[in-house]
């Protein structure tokens, strides 16, 4: 992108950063991801783009007034200095000041500075694309845009990505359980099996149900209570195509050595690749973690797949800190039972390990949502499923994480991973 000569670009009266400039400039800050030195590509273009970039061309198609990348990297500068100052003023015990410190000297400027997207930011965007006329992938785009030529805005278009669902669209409410909205009555009427409709699979082996949970009694209550983190269930399909993203944006978010998502990849079948984008619930009270209750809070992980055939299905879970795997989890399926014409698989209430028991501990005691997300910006799961006699690979999810918004729930968006 051109730099602009620094004249022209001061002599707005109302300043380089003027209001409607700022606002622009953090609705940006909202729908790019932080990326590092990776290049963004616009599918509209065939450009490849900065974050920086990005959000300066953002600027000048809703403000018309043109800021240099130079400009915006600038500003994330400042912003960031003083997100640092705010967050220590907040910190009122040492121990605490001593432990985010150290966290923040982890993040990036871009991380810092990067803003929260609240409830009227949403709301903005439903009244200049509505619902009615909308549809979920219009908006839900993770690194790569998309172009409908019947928009009224085809320039604006492919940089308003929600960074997570709105409420009012039919994707979020299918996977919240409401199977009524309008304009998709028609798909929800689809009478295929559960296995035909599943988003994340193949032909031989399909993702139909996915939660991580806690799960706790207290002394005064016999009943047992659960909380979702986060939750995947059967979603109707209208026959539109999944949206890809490219394997290789997120290579560096998994091992390089041998069994790492490029290696993967190369080996195939590259049909049998997804991505979850989580936006996680951690929307409940520590206490409930404390070991007062009966036996203590449990966390686990229920899942079930489906598929045509018989077979003896193997999962292995890596968790990934900076592209390192930290953890593996190796597990077999319960055997395969036959229900209404396809084999079902479960894994049932698999304990979560003591390290991510920790971390999502920690990452709770954090004092805003925009630090949680710096954190999770550098963690990552990668799961294996495979055929235990063949070795068969029959399916691959990567799985990238954000903090869902006060009580908006556990939400997802789902990509096919592929190479352009």
């Amino acid at each position: 992108m051109g730099e602009a000569g620094g004249k022209g670009l001061d002599s707005d009266a109302e300043g380089i950063w003027s209001p409607d400039i700022e606002q622009s400039f953090q609705e940006a800050l909202a729908i790019y991801p932080p990326c590092g030195r990776r290049k963004i590509i616009l599918s509209d273009e065939g450009k490849m783009y900065g974050r920086n970039e990005l959000i300066a061309r953002y600027i000048k198609l809703r403000t018309g007034k043109t800021r240099t990348r130079k400009q915006v990297s600038s500003h994330i500068q400042v912003l960031a200095r003083r997100k640092t100052r705010e967050i220590q003023a907040k910190l009122k015990d040492e121990m605490e000041k001593d432990q985010e410190l150290q966290s923040m000297a982890a993040m990036t400027s871009v991380q810092l500075a990067s803003a929260t997207v609240f409830e009227e930011e949403l709301d903005l965007l439903e009244l200049q694309y509505p619902a009615s006329t909308t549809t979920s992938t219009d908006l839900f785009h993770f690194w790569v845009g998309d172009v409908d030529e019947d928009q009224t805005t085809p320039d604006i278009k492919p940089i308003l990505q929600a960074p997570y669902p709105i409420t009012s669209i039919a994707a979020t409410l299918v996977a919240s359980g409401y199977l009524t909205t309008t304009g998709r009555s028609s798909c929800l009427t689809n009478t295929t099996t559960s296995w035909q409709r599943s988003l994340i699979g193949t032909e031989t082996l399909q993702l139909v149900e996915f939660t991580a949970f806690m799960e706790w009694q207290n002394e005064r209550n016999m009943f047992k209570r659960q909380h979702r983190f986060v939750y995947i269930g059967p979603i109707p399909t209208c026959g539109s195509p999944m949206e890809m993203v490219d394997v290789r944006q997120i290579y560096d978010k998994f091992p390089e050595e041998g069994g790492g998502l490029q290696d993967l990849y190369d080996q195939g079948p590259p049909q049998a690749f997804f991505l979850v984008k989580f936006w996680a619930d951690l929307n409940l009270s520590l206490l409930r973690e404390e070991s007062g209750g009966i036996g203590g809070a449990f966390y686990g992980v229920s899942s079930r797949y489906e598929g045509p055939r018989a077979l003896t299905l193997s999962c292995s879970s890596k968790v990934c800190s900076f592209g390192k795997q930290v953890v593996e989890k190796l597990e077999t399926a319960e055997p395969a039972q036959w229900e209404n014409g396809r084999f079902v698989f479960h894994i049932k209430r698999s304990p979560l390990c003591e390290y991510l028991i920790n971390f999502i501990r920690k990452l709770r005691t954090l004092p805003e949502k925009q630090m949680m997300d710096s954190v999770l910006e550098n963690f990552s799961i990668l799961q294996v499923l495979r055929d235990q006699e063949t070795q068969e690979l029959l399916l691959c999810v990567a799985f990238v994480f954000e903090v869902s918004a006060i009580e908006r729930g556990s939400q997802h968006h789902i990509y096919r991973l592929g190479r352009d």
